[in-house]
């Protein structure tokens, strides 16, 4: 089950300088084309008007299209949009 929180705008933190990389934990990011953002939960994300969303999901999708209604997650409304160009046709398509 999702746990997504969202608390009062904060500003967003000043890195510490006393915390290394080796003392924070990495996480993957992973940019799907014509997709979401994907990022190896737990996240902490801080919006553009600082409020701070917090999901503690082991995959995290975070909307880069800005239609998402859930935003900053992804509801998958990517799809809907029309694109373009031919690099995002279903194979077997052909154009012209």
């Amino acid at each position: 089950m999702e746990t997504d929180a969202t608390t009062s705008p904060s500003p967003v933190p000043e890195p510490n300088p006393s915390v290394g990389l080796r003392n924070r934990d990495r996480r993957r990011v992973i940019f799907v084309p014509g997709g979401p953002l994907l990022v190896e939960g737990p996240v902490e994300v801080v919006t553009r008007d600082g409020q701070v969303v917090v999901s503690d999901r082991f995959m995290v999708a975070l909307c880069i299209c800005q239609r998402s209604r859930r935003h900053p997650f992804c509801d998958t409304s990517h799809r809907r949009r029309v694109r373009p160009d031919a690099d995002n046709q279903p194979p077997g398509s052909e154009s012209g």
